[in-house]
């Protein structure tokens, strides 16, 4: 298939409505946070949007760079100054757009974190909790023999290709789980009140080691990193195809 030129007015107005930012109300900005080239041909997708990410993506020739954790957070230093000034600076002088969306690609039904990690894990999903519906529920496909946390424990290692951290008992009978990615482990309450047996995110804190253990609920953190890389990849690789241009995800090794 030949590389289109598509412009980047388009490919922010569709993402911008694909992902129905309006909706949200996030600790950043979401869509279009550094104006580049207006053509499009070539789209890399990353987690972060780093400087390592960034020089990837001017070797490739990038127009553009779609990620899940952009720039421009609540709290942070509003001077382009430090490590800003060179992200923003390498960005800038090869004008390459910067598109970014954290909630919305969090929790979108075919392309978000969440959904694209129960794919990956072999999750049949159940649905979200009404408390707080970036947290989802479900239960281990009927295919997955001797459903217990130490198989559960496994088949993460194995798929996400980095050994996880479990709080509980790992013959525990797993029958429905609970999770959201990124940092979430603040939400293990909600993954409690769901019934769940155990809880799936990307960090731990202190505490969550004794809540999890007081609620009676296993806990597994993840990885931040590793547990939201399939979104934004299933993401460009749609866009890809939607719009016939070149699309490339590059991973950025994390291991936090």
């Amino acid at each position: 298939m030949k590389t289109k030129i598509t412009s980047q007015q388009s490919i922010e107005t569709y993402l911008n409505q694909l992902l129905e930012i309006t909706h949200f109300k996030d600790y950043c900005p979401n869509g279009l946070q550094v104006q580049g080239k207006k053509p499009i041909k070539t789209l890399i997708t990353g987690v972060t949007a780093s400087l390592a990410l960034i020089e990837a993506a001017i070797l490739q020739q990038a127009d553009a760079i779609l990620v899940h954790h952009g720039w421009f957070w609540k709290n942070d230093d509003s001077r382009i100054v430090g490590q800003l000034h060179a992200r923003l600076k390498l960005l800038m002088d090869h004008q390459i757009n910067l598109f970014a969306y954290h909630l919305p690609l969090d929790q979108h039904p075919l392309f978000g974190n969440n959904v694209q990690l129960a794919k990956v894990l072999g999750i049949d999903i159940q649905g979200q909790s009404i408390e707080n519906d970036l947290v989802w529920h479900g239960k281990l496909r009927t295919s997955v023999k001797k459903p217990n946390l130490e198989n559960l424990v496994s088949t993460i290692e194995k798929k996400l290709q980095r050994k996880p951290l479990v709080i509980g008992n790992l013959k525990q009978p797993i029958k429905k789980i609970a999770w959201c990615t990124g940092g979430a482990q603040g939400y293990i309450d909600i993954a409690a009140n769901l019934g769940a047996d155990v809880y799936i995110s990307g960090e731990i804190s202190e505490q969550t080691t004794h809540v999890a253990r007081e609620l009676g609920i296993a806990y597994i953190s993840a990885g931040h990193h590793a547990t939201e890389r399939y979104g934004v990849e299933a993401l460009g690789k749609h866009l890809g195809q939607e719009f016939g241009i070149k699309h490339l995800f590059i991973d950025i090794p994390n291991p936090v």
